[in-house]
């Protein structure tokens, strides 16, 4: 087994646990809210990593920063991984751990995803918009920008989010329906379904093999099933009472 093939096999393990996490969810936050969310988003920076992982081996072959789905989710992980500022918590955690239902009550959110084509059910995992732009706008003055990037990629993973994946036309129809930005968040599992769609299928056409179970299952789903418009956001709301 290459390398390539290691860290698919691993990124696809991690992907069905994140899946397992998922159906166990509503059972398991009835008897205990906290490990259930823990479960959650554990699981979900466990396919990061394993994104990430795969990105090490690969990058030689395929620009990962070329496309604003690859290149979100690397960006993602470094700041999940290396958690140096307060940035990225997820919406379960924020309201079910954090105090965040309390201190919202009468408030309403709104929630963009993009379009996942061929999908019955798109799972959730869902952050502040804000936190994006506090990661990459310098002109924000944020003390919690991306250090580990040049201003010049910051600034240029900035113009793909806006571009390629709508972050402006999401921020403006908020503002338009009166939203505050910090009560705007996004679900990311369609953008990584994007990115998922766009490296299984390189690595399809590069001829590398998807050893074991989970690899072998996920492959027709994102190489042959699967697609994401991107140009298509959709829009959900959810007020506090």
């Amino acid at each position: 087994m290459n390398v390539q093939q290691n860290a698919l096999s691993r990124l696809a393990n991690a992907m069905r646990l994140f899946g397992e996490a998922n159906l166990k969810f509503d059972g398991l936050k009835k008897i205990d809210l906290e490990e259930a969310v823990h479960n959650l988003d554990r699981t979900f920076e466990a396919k990061l990593e394993a994104f990430h992982s795969l990105y090490d081996v690969d990058k030689a072959e395929f620009d990962y920063f070329s496309c604003a789905d690859t290149a979100v989710l690397i960006m993602l992980r470094n700041a999940i991984h290396h958690r140096d500022h307060p940035l990225f918590s997820s919406w379960n955690e924020e309201m079910a751990l954090n105090g965040g239902i309390d201190r919202s009550r009468g408030a309403e959110f709104i929630f963009a995803a993009h379009e996942v084509v061929g999908a019955g059910h798109t799972m959730r995992q869902c952050y502040r918009l804000d936190d994006f732009y506090l990661r990459l706008d310098g002109t924000l003055a944020s003390p919690h920008l991306e250090g580990r990037m040049g201003v010049r990629n910051r600034e240029k993973l900035l113009a793909q989010i806006n571009s390629e994946l709508k972050f402006e036309e999401i921020l403006s129809h908020a503002t338009a329906n009166r939203y505050p930005s910090h009560q705007v968040y996004l679900n990311v599992i369609p953008i990584f379904v994007s990115a998922l769609c766009r490296i299984f299928g390189s690595l399809n056409d590069r001829g590398v093999k998807f050893d074991g179970f989970d690899a072998g299952a996920y492959k027709s789903v994102f190489v042959d099933e699967l697609s994401v418009d991107l140009s298509n956001v959709n829009y959900a709301t959810l007020r506090i009472i």
